[in-house]
């Protein structure tokens, strides 16, 4: 059994006072001007002293979040969704930029005030993603694929590449997206969503609740390891994908219900549509990764992933991280931000600085301090 303080790290995830749910692009740059004074529309896009992640809001409780201040609206050409159907949803409801990219700060405030989701969690979530995936110059990261929003590119091998980049955050055996392997690791997947329904179905009486979550979970594994020559699950993957599984039971079920199941209608509104259902109101608590150890402990599963490029031939990875050895997990992130920014120096050697520190606050609540801090720049 999974003890509590590793049930809060994984997901995914996925993902405001209401002077902070609207912020645009004038919103944006005003920010950069801090440093940078010459950024403007069309223009390059300045750097930024990235500020500390925001608190917990005021009010823990539920409350109506499909309101009229954040209606939904459709996609325009050049808007940025990716993998995380929370992170979808919340910009096309306006929580965070419509465009789809924001700062951490922002992020950690829309899924606060969107989601409730836990405040260290958030910070957890979303800086790992900002340092792998993010212009730490720009403070800005993509929900979805690489765009000149973000900024200048950083120097090789850094990529800002977004929240679609595989292998760092996202990766196999997904629910509704399929294994980069394919072609596409960011989309919403019929196929795949059709197989939630069944199973939830089968399982859970039409609804999707923690035994469909653990019995999909399986099967999704089973499905990669079938199908994938180049499956690999461990590491950052390996808690990200579990805690992806609980994420619509904390995260899109309405916040007035006293049952923990989703019903299928919503999970599409959800999971293709980036739409809040009507009426809609976000859990009555913050939440994080509660259920994880119940799906877990339904069918365990040692990290790995299939070798020699060959289907059917999975191997457990015993240097990996598991759920018993967050230390493991820590240095591996570590090792990940290090081989993309082997030498920074000036302003993104500050910033990596400033975000590993602000990664390493929600890491260490999460897991009571058991992994010391490293300072691989320097402190």
């Amino acid at each position: 059994m999974i003890s509590r303080p590793f049930v809060h790290l994984t997901i995914l995830l996925f993902t405001l006072s209401t002077s902070f749910a609207f912020p645009n692009y004038a919103d944006r740059m005003k920010r950069q001007e801090v440093e940078d004074t010459s950024s403007l529309p069309g223009g390059s896009i300045g750097v930024v002293d990235p500020p500390p992640p925001p608190g917990p809001p005021s009010f823990i409780g539920a409350k109506l979040v499909n309101d009229p201040a954040h209606p939904w609206m459709p996609l325009r050409e050049g808007d940025e969704r990716g993998p995380c159907p929370g992170m979808n949803t919340l910009a096309s409801h306006g929580y965070i930029s419509r465009d789809g990219v924001a700062s951490p700060s922002e992020m950690v405030i829309a899924v606060q005030e969107g989601l409730n989701m836990e405040n260290k969690f958030a910070i957890f979530v979303t800086y790992l993603n900002h340092l792998m995936n993010g212009n730490l110059e720009t403070d800005l990261l993509s929900i979805g694929g690489k765009t000149s929003k973000t900024g200048p590119d950083p120097p090789a091998p850094a990529h800002a590449g977004g929240l679609n980049v595989h292998g760092t955050f996202e990766g196999d055996a997904g629910m509704t997206r399929g294994d980069t392997f394919f072609g596409d690791n960011h989309s919403f997947n019929q196929t795949l969503f059709d197989k939630f329904v069944d199973f939830s179905n089968r399982f859970g009486d039409g609804f999707y609740n923690l035994t469909v979550a653990g019995e999909l979970r399986w099967q999704r594994l089973q499905d990669s390891i079938a199908t994938n020559p180049e499956f690999s699950f461990k590491n950052v993957r390996y808690f990200t994908a579990y805690g992806e599984s609980v994420f619509p039971i904390n995260f899109f079920v309405d916040g007035r219900s006293t049952e923990k199941k989703l019903d299928v209608d919503s999970a599409k509104l959800f999971f293709s549509d980036m739409k809040f259902p009507p009426d809609f109101f976000r859990s009555a608590m913050p939440m994080s990764n509660e259920g994880l150890d119940d799906i877990f402990s339904m069918h365990p599963f040692l990290p790995g992933g299939n070798v020699d490029g060959l289907v059917n031939n999975f191997a457990v990875d015993p240097a990996s991280a598991t759920f018993d050895t967050p230390c493991v997990l820590y240095d591996d992130i570590l090792n990940t931000v290090k081989g993309l920014y082997p030498n920074p120096t000036g302003v993104l050697r500050r910033n990596l600085i400033k975000n590993l520190g602000y990664f390493y606050s929600g890491f260490t609540d999460i897991f009571n301090g058991r992994c010391p801090e490293q300072f691989p720049y320097g402190q």
